[in-house]
């Protein structure tokens, strides 16, 4: 049977690790979009309790299997280091459990074929989890504005995304291939997403040139879409942290758009649309929150549909079968 939230109508989540985004950027933004935080697990105790304490989660364990089993547990959120992503969704998805799991969702194309296999397998059965990335630069504000204007737009795109990441030491463990993949799969996986999301076409063909370095970190990524259009992800951690750290352009039927960091968005040539400022800086985190709750609940909190399935396994293989580590 398909997953019910609590009578409530409040989506009950669980929460599997208690890390830094976690703790600052996660929890804040499900609280704020109404959920019920029932528990948080993770290896060190420690962290869980000062979690469970700040957020008023009801439950500190470190035991990840009770917290899947949970039958109070409507959603898992996982956000623990990246090798373990592919292996937990899988079990919350057997167990029934709408997933939330950061991204990357997997490391490898066994994994992403696992994942796979798995939600089809739930589902056959009977039950309906949603299953979610969180790619929530889709779901910024100004990104939401450029993907209404694009639809009015014929043709193909082209696209320039430059990520001013900084410099991460060799021995951080987003860099070990192993554990964290390294930092493209880890972090540049969020931009293939967003090209995918604007282009709105499947991408056809993707490569990567990386610049000669310690880490392998400096990199360009290439895609061509279905469509026609085209797009490069330049990510970059050889430059100075004193610029703003993400830049969009959509150049199209004479157009551009501009989006300067998630604060504001220009539109050059556009009729009427010339400028979208925010006070503050925006990536979209708490809008991917209610967009998930507003899918496992049917309640109208959000708007903005769930990035599919399909989608999420097309911009996972892509970025594994073009960026992983030799």
């Amino acid at each position: 049977t398909p997953v019910q939230p609590a009578s409530t109508g409040k989506a009950r989540l669980g929460f599997i690790g208690a890390g830094n985004y976690a703790t600052a950027i996660l929890m804040p933004a499900f609280r704020a979009a109404g959920a019920e935080m029932v528990a948080v697990a993770c290896s060190t105790g420690v962290s869980g309790v000062h979690a469970a304490r700040k957020f008023g989660i009801g439950r500190a364990t470190t035991d990840t299997e009770s917290l899947i089993s949970d039958p109070n547990i409507d959603a898992v959120v996982i956000t623990t280091r990246h090798d373990s992503h592919a292996t937990l969704t899988c079990r919350a998805l057997r167990a029934g459990k709408h997933v939330f799991v950061e991204k990357p969702l997997a490391l490898t194309l066994e994994q992403i074929d696992e994942i796979e296999s798995t939600l089809a397998e739930v589902r056959a059965a009977g039950k309906s989890p949603m299953l979610m990335v969180g790619f929530n630069r889709r779901y910024a504000p100004h990104v939401v504005r450029m993907k209404q204007l694009l639809a009015g737009v014929a043709g193909p795109k082209a696209m320039v995304m430059t990520v001013s990441a900084g410099a991460i030491p060799q021995t951080h463990w987003t860099q070990d291939p192993q554990v964290g993949g390294g930092r493209i799969i880890g972090e540049a996986c969020h931009f293939v997403d967003l090209l995918r999301h604007l282009a709105d076409s499947e991408i056809e063909r993707a490569s990567i040139d990386r610049m000669q370095s310690t880490c392998g970190d400096t990199a360009t990524i290439s895609l061509r879409f279905r469509d026609g259009s085209i797009g490069a992800v330049h990510y970059f951690a050889n430059g100075s942290k004193a610029i703003p750290k993400e830049r969009l352009e959509v150049f199209t039927g004479g157009r551009v758009l501009q989006l300067d960091n998630y604060r504001v968005l220009r539109g050059f040539s556009w009729p009427k649309f010339r400028t979208m400022r925010l006070w503050r800086q925006d990536k979209g985190q708490r809008h991917c929150a209610a967009a998930f709750l507003s899918a496992i609940t049917g309640n109208a909190a959000s708007s903005l549909p769930l990035i599919p399935p399909a989608q999420l396994f097309e911009v996972g293989r892509t970025t594994i079968t073009t960026c992983a580590c030799s």
